[in-house]
């Protein structure tokens, strides 16, 4: 049995949102596109703390409709730890909110930044040294929340095959 609730974690450009969709096809279940995305195409970039309390209240009341409506699994393209993470990258530091969250998924697949940053008009963080900081963070929020993740890196359809090898392993752990 694979896990119910898989999130897609990590820094921007990734291939996460590529991704999901077809894990979400190749498992048999559902994705939940990343808020924070359709937030930012709206209204813009200049976040405040309270924008990001906003995208991650309404990715986790959609998280818990679909869970509730029978997703499964349900390939998350982000959750609230990283809407945490994006609020220290851009503040410094976060609301209480996040680290109160109790809704974690049941794998975290970290995804590498070993892909090269494409500018889109929502993306902020393209330096390589920018790029290693969020990554740090998104390592960290994980490590500190004592989550189940792996580490998926590789290249076109290996990275594919990585994300599948993983949720599949943790299948059989």
């Amino acid at each position: 049995m694979i896990p119910r609730t898989i999130c897609l974690h990590g820094p921007e450009s990734t291939g996460k949102s590529t991704l999901a969709p077809r894990l979400a096809a190749h498992f048999g279940g559902q994705v939940l596109d990343e808020y924070g995305r359709d937030y930012a195409e709206c209204r813009g970039i200049d976040f405040t703390m309270d924008d990001l309390l906003r995208i991650a209240k309404t990715h986790d009341a959609w998280t818990q409709v679909m869970i509730g409506q029978g997703a499964d699994p349900l390939i998350l393209d982000t959750d609230p730890l990283m809407t945490a993470v994006w609020a220290d990258m851009l503040f410094g530091m976060r609301d209480p909110w996040f680290d109160a969250w109790t809704g974690a998924a049941d794998l975290y697949l970290l995804f590498d930044i070993d892909l090269p940053w494409i500018e889109d008009g929502t993306r902020m963080f393209g330096t390589p040294e920018l790029r290693q900081k969020f990554f740090d963070l998104s390592k960290a929020e994980l490590e500190r929340r004592g989550v189940p993740w792996v580490l998926i890196s590789g290249a076109g359809e290996s990275r594919f095959d990585n994300a599948v090898a993983a949720i599949e392993t943790y299948r059989k752990a």
